[in-house]
């Protein structure tokens, strides 16, 4: 911020939230910037689910509010009819929707033109202010630090924080003159849209080393590291042309010999919430663990020993590879850490010991990524209402098998290509969080007064251009 002035003059802002502002701003309450006969401060609808139909007059919530942007999803509607009979409120484009729930508390944003009526829900707040304020500078007011700081403050609920209408219309913000919100509006609007240009790029890029990193392990899985072996049908469409020295072989042939080496967790009423307790002595292992391969003991859900023993079928140790058997995301595998109390895999989850005689893990758990990537994994599921893997398809998936020493040297090379890829990607995603913060700040910065951007002059196209491809 160093390289914008401030106000030559400042004074006690009035306002709980921030401390000084420019000596010539004004501060208000919220709910007295809407007091026009056409402006509205007012609670959305109480729309049910049983309200709800598949055309209409088109319904959003507060998923759709994001900080400073509207974000497009879901597609709920209501009926003429219903309209009429909740006596609904009717959202226009340009009007400023304040969310009263979820994190961060009082975020706006600008209803856009959605090319249909719209209504929305009794958690957001319908404001269309006087023609005095700007909208937009209102949006970004409603998008900094310290008005989130406070809002969260004043939230109430146990289980979920939300804010009355009525302490949200209370909250005393601070007003320039409407040429000085609009002249902050235009620079806020230049400024972000350059950090969020750069962010896009870097997101970009983080996506490109994903799909290398993805590539890299795709080949040397299922083509080995020497460019110049022979190669041979695999006889598998998904797999084409493999080493002619590797064996195409089954899941199920490279399964331990151990009993219960291949289980999925405990069936409905074997395991659930009931048996659960704080201080139990063994571990739950779900399939957000195989999706995500994070795993904090601190947060695992337990259950004791004497239940353990009747479910021990689906015991799972360290150096197993657990696969999410439902989901979204079903498919995906992670290997298990060595943990300091016995685990059993929970229903949603499969279990698979390695027969580390003729496979190592890391192979056979890059293989089955590869395996997910490509789809493949898809036939081991079994059509119903909630898709899930089944062990009798995945016991008959195709699955390769090179020498175990040459299984080796290609995790050993995955290491060190992939740490190289993983060491970019982590510092693009630093980078994109410097840029975030700086565009909060700098929002922050304007909004409250901290900078002064009344002799800021907007750049031309091609000043913009240039600007943007530095």
């Amino acid at each position: 911020m160093a390289k914008y002035q401030t106000y030559a003059e400042y004074k006690d802002s009035g306002v709980e939230w921030l401390e000084v502002i420019p000596s010539h701003w004004t501060s208000i309450a919220i709910k007295f910037l809407a007091l026009d006969k056409n402006s509205l401060f007012l609670d959305g609808d109480w729309i049910e689910s049983k309200d709800i139909s598949d055309s209409g007059i088109r319904y959003i919530t507060t998923g759709n509010v994001g900080t400073g942007f509207y974000k497009e999803q879901g597609s709920g509607f209501i009926t003429e009819f219903t309209f009429k009979k909740l006596s609904c409120s009717e959202v226009y484009a340009g009007d400023i929707l304040i969310s009263r729930l979820n994190l961060p508390i009082g975020r706006a944003c600008i209803v856009p033109d959605l090319n249909n009526r719209i209504v929305t829900s009794v958690d957001n707040v319908i404001f269309r202010p006087d023609e005095e304020y700007h909208p937009k500078f209102l949006v970004y007011l409603f998008s900094s630090k310290e008005y989130f700081q406070n809002t969260e403050n004043i939230a109430r609920g146990a289980t979920m924080q939300r804010i009355s209408r009525g302490l949200l219309g209370n909250i005393r913000v601070v007003m320039p003159s409407k040429d000085e919100q609009t002249q902050i509006a235009n620079f806020l609007d230049h400024e972000t849209a350059k950090i969020d240009h750069l962010i896009e790029k870097q997101q970009q890029l983080i996506e490109l080393l994903k799909e290398k990193r993805q590539a890299v392990i795709s080949h040397a899985v299922t083509k080995g590291l020497d460019p110049n072996v022979p190669m041979k049908d695999s006889g598998v469409e998904w797999l084409g042309e493999v080493p002619e020295h590797w064996t195409v072989s089954k899941l199920k042939y490279i399964k331990s010999h151990e009993q219960n080496a291949f289980v999925d967790g405990p069936f409905g009423s074997n395991l659930k919430s009931e048996h659960f307790v704080e201080d139990g002595d063994v571990y739950v292992i779900e399939s957000n663990f195989a999706t995500t391969g994070n795993l904090e003991t601190s947060n695992l859900k337990r259950i004791t020993t004497k239940h353990f023993e009747t479910i021990c079928r689906s015991e799972a140790k360290g150096g197993d590879i657990i696969i999410a058997k439902i989901g979204a995301r079903f498919g995906s595998s992670s290997i298990l850490p060595i943990l300091d109390k016995k685990a059993v895999v929970s229903g949603n989850s499969l279990k698979l010991t390695v027969n580390c005689k003729i496979c190592d893990v890391n192979y056979a758990n890059k293989l089955l990524q590869h395996l997910k990537n490509e789809g493949a994994i898809d036939d081991g599921v079994n059509g119903s209402a909630q898709p899930a893997l089944s062990l009798g398809g995945l016991n008959t998936l195709p699955f390769l098998l090179p020498p175990l020493d040459e299984q080796i040297k290609i995790i050993q090379s995955l290491d060190l290509k992939v740490s190289k890829i993983d060491q970019v990607i982590s510092q693009a995603k630093k980078q994109i969080l410097l840029m975030q913060e700086r565009r909060t700040a700098l929002i922050s910065a304007a909004v409250t007064g901290k900078i002064d951007v009344r002799n800021w002059q907007s750049p031309t196209v091609a000043e913009t251009h240039t600007e943007l491809s530095a």
